[in-house]
């Protein structure tokens, strides 16, 4: 059965080929600028890979790369099928490659709408990536010595400027960790001492967060040390008193940063797609058109274009047959291969 069939006389052909040529070659820039948006996003991410403790996440930029370089392809043929409509003498060499340009197409198409998809559906796995690296970063804090982790406090201390937060979570993070270096204690003091045996593993602990936390904004001079202690500071009170460090968490600010990110990126390779899909239709009616021309004297008669030849689940069998028998027959000659081998 014929999916969407219209009827196309030579002036209708001719705008179709004129209008897709240009429609094919701004697909290709918006192809160039989805590659662009790719390059950006990984740039980002790559930015704060200390923080983070996968890479899972930079599937996303790595596909936006993949099919904006795709498109580029794509639409550079689109372009020259579309010169070469116009001579129905010229037209049919292009017959042997328009099914497996088609399916390629589609291909890459789809995987650009898939990469819509991952950068709104990718939260979790970004969240759960910088609470594990985040979390790893305050503890390597204070190793400014160890090689490796030499330039772990600046980044730390660099991201909660940047971005207004403070801990993973939030300020009480620091009071979990030592943060400050054994190189800069004074282990004759009594109070550092009995700070090191008030818990079992050992660890200088105190209710105080770096200087990278404190808000500028701030009217009061910056309480980093003994934030909890009501005592050590005039006028002062933890539980009532709004705090003159970063209340948020640097694994929040960081996630709303990247899903903005994301899904501005997401929106535009979004309207990406459309156009694609757009140039893939209006080729495909093209294509169709043409083919009924092949062959004729009067290459200005009137021609049907369609949009499938059968039903939709008919077409996609016809792509994935050949597929599944070039795997069978794989599997079959590996099965022979291998009891000869045994012999």
């Amino acid at each position: 059965m014929v999916v969407m069939k219209m009827k196309f006389p030579f002036e209708k052909r001719v705008k179709l080929a004129q209008g897709l040529w240009v429609l094919s070659w701004f697909a290709a820039v918006a192809g160039a600028i989805t590659f662009t948006l790719g390059c950006i996003l990984k740039t980002e991410l790559r930015k704060r890979a200390e923080v983070m403790d996968n890479t899972d996440v930079h599937v996303v930029p790595n596909t936006l790369m993949l099919v904006g370089l795709a498109s580029l392809g794509i639409n550079y043929f689109a372009g020259k099928i579309c010169q070469d409509a116009l001579d129905a003498g010229r037209f049919p060499r292009w017959k042997t490659f328009l099914k497996p340009y088609f399916a390629t197409s589609c291909f890459f198409t789809v995987l650009m709408l898939l990469s819509v998809v991952m950068s709104y559906v990718m939260k979790g796995s970004l969240e759960n990536s910088l609470k594990i690296g985040l979390r790893n970063g305050i503890r390597f804090y204070k190793d400014t010595d160890t090689p490796g982790r030499c330039f772990q406090k600046q980044n730390i201390d660099r991201l909660q400027m940047d971005f207004q937060c403070c801990g993973n979570t939030d300020h009480r993070d620091w009071f979990e960790v030592q943060w400050i270096s054994n190189r800069y204690l004074d282990f004759s003091s009594k109070d550092v001492k009995d700070r090191i045996k008030s818990n079992v593993d050992g660890r200088y602990l105190l209710d105080g967060v770096p200087f990278s936390c404190c808000n500028p904004s701030s009217p009061r001079p910056c309480i980093q040390y003994q934030i909890t202690n009501n005592s050590a500071h005039y006028n002062y009170d933890y539980q009532t008193e709004e705090l003159n460090i970063y209340l948020r968490g640097c694994r929040e600010a960081l996630v709303h940063y990247y899903m903005g990110l994301m899904n501005t990126i997401g929106a535009g390779v979004l309207t990406v797609f459309m156009i694609q899909g757009s140039v893939l239709v209006c080729l495909r009616y093209l294509q169709t058109a043409m083919e009924a021309v092949a062959g004729q004297e009067n290459t200005e008669i009137e021609t049907e274009g369609y949009l499938l030849e059968k039903g939709v689940k008919e077409t996609i069998m016809e792509y994935v047959d050949p597929v599944l028998k070039f795997l069978l027959l794989n599997q079959v000659a590996e099965g022979e291969e291998t009891p000869a081998a045994a012999t």
